[in-house]
């Protein structure tokens, strides 16, 4: 369905490589003029996410990462993709997790964008492109941002006509490393008691949708190891270790409400209406169905279905959450308040959800009380705009210009428009006291607009 239908998702403009704090000021200086081009949208949902974290668990544990730390976070794009740009998030494409089979096929994702993480990967190809960056002309610098990005079949297109060899040489070592992250997400699956089976089908669904053939492929020119490579190596694998594993039910619940979520804001309501009757779950088809009816704008029967999921889950925050959605895109506001109040009680560290109990108390004029929860909100989650959004707002009924005008940099930056960005940093810079946490923020802002303002003048 069109997104502008989307009602209970919040889709995101977020650059690939631009994050605060992380990745900002490295990277927006030299990426800022082609942030719009490769600017992605996330899909942030609390549920979700939750869902997420709770298949990577295991996996992460197993490399040696810091569960608390690294975040799972979905992509607004239907492609068979996943990636990692930093030591903090793997991100998974919604087309990816609807096109997986299984709770195991997804978890050999997850564990393979954990190994580039815990085998310190987006490090070395950092520094791998600036190396290459020096003696490639301007085609093949944006070829290996698409590549660093985790578009490697886009950058042998982007490359097509320019200078291949620093694209080539690029590309070589990041064979060599998703070579290595697959032996490495093979032992994280052995160790966490995960069947290496999902490995193996997933290779087996990568090799199905290449279109070319191995003839017609430059495997140097590729970001991975061909498909049959992989395949090859995760059967050895499953073949020198079996498959002593056994079925997850928590994951096989969480793998059915991350896809039954996600089909039901992503796919027309007639079809979820249709299919829901298939789910295994009762109360995942509860909350299909609510999410359906909601897209109809029939609240009722929404209302009635998200109900009865909560009577066979009463302790459930996440669909609490989705009753505060359904009931504050309604204007029913102060029930809102009510529902999404009994998630906070339940889940009072998950930002999405305070934002949205935030968000519900500035839309009854509750603003100071707003501000607490959107600012505890903001506090553990920086990349949800809209939470950016509302923060603007409710700082700018306070009367808090300076703080206003310091969100809404951050807000830009993090869409990649560096230049809007820069404006109101200085105004922020300008407003709040010298030294403060805001007024810090802003400069940080200022210091990476300013900088891709510089580098902008030099390639004129």
């Amino acid at each position: 369905m069109p997104i502008s239908h989307v009602a209970d998702m919040a889709f995101e403009r977020l650059s690939r490589l631009a994050s605060i704090p992380t990745l900002l000021l490295v990277a927006a200086t030299w990426i800022s003029s082609l942030a719009q081009a490769s600017a992605q949208s996330l899909i942030r949902d609390p549920d979700i996410e939750h869902g997420l974290r709770e298949l990577a668990f295991p996996l992460l544990r197993a490399a040696g990462l810091n569960t608390n730390r690294v975040r799972i976070f979905v992509v607004n794009d239907s492609t068979f993709n996943a990636f990692v740009i930093d030591y903090n998030a793997i991100y998974l494409n919604y087309g990816l997790i609807l096109s997986s089979e299984s709770p195991e096929m997804l978890q050999a994702v997850i564990a393979h964008e954990a190994a580039h993480i815990a085998n310190g990967h987006p490090a070395r190809r950092a520094e791998n492109l600036r190396a290459a960056q020096r003696n490639a002309q301007f085609g093949t610098a944006l070829a290996l941002i698409t590549a660093l990005a985790g578009g490697g079949e886009a950058a042998a297109g982007i490359a097509v006509g320019t200078s291949s060899s620093a694209l080539r040489s690029f590309l070589g070592h990041t064979r060599a490393e998703e070579a290595a992250a697959d032996r490495s997400a093979a032992s994280y699956l052995r160790w966490a008691g995960i069947s290496p089976s999902g490995m193996v089908n997933l290779h087996r669904k990568f090799a199905g949708q290449e279109l070319l053939t191995t003839y017609n492929q430059d495997p140097y020119m590729r970001s991975h190891p061909t498909s049959r490579e992989r395949l090859r190596a995760a059967e050895a694998f499953l073949e020198e270790f079996g498959d002593q594993a056994t079925r997850s039910a928590n994951a096989d619940y969480w793998f059915a409400r991350i896809k039954g979520k996600l089909s039901a804001f992503l796919r027309a309501p007639g079809w979820t209406l249709r299919r829901a009757a298939e789910e295994n779950h009762q109360d995942i088809r509860l909350m299909r169905e609510a999410s359906a009816y909601h897209q109809n704008r029939n609240l009722s029967q929404a209302r009635k279905a998200i109900n009865a999921a909560l009577q066979l889950r009463p302790d459930d925050p996440f669909y609490y959450e989705l009753k505060g959605q359904i009931l504050l895109e309604n204007r029913q506001v102060k029930d809102a308040i009510e529902a999404y109040g009994a998630a906070v009680e339940m889940a009072p560290h998950d930002a999405l959800i305070l934002a949205g109990y935030g968000r519900a108390l500035l839309a009854d004029d509750q603003t100071k009380e707003a501000l607490k929860a959107l600012e505890k909100a903001r506090a553990r989650d920086y990349r949800n705009l809209r939470l950016m959004q509302d923060l603007g707002v409710a700082y700018a009924q306070l009367g808090n210009n300076g703080m206003a005008s310091a969100v809404t940099a951050e807000k830009y930056a993090l869409q990649g428009r560096l230049a809007d960005a820069g404006i109101h940093a200085k105004r922020a810079v300008a407003q709040l006291p010298e030294g403060s946490p805001g007024w810090q923020r802003a400069q940080d802002v200022l210091i990476a607009s300013e900088r891709a303002e510089k580098n902008k003048r030099r390639r004129k």
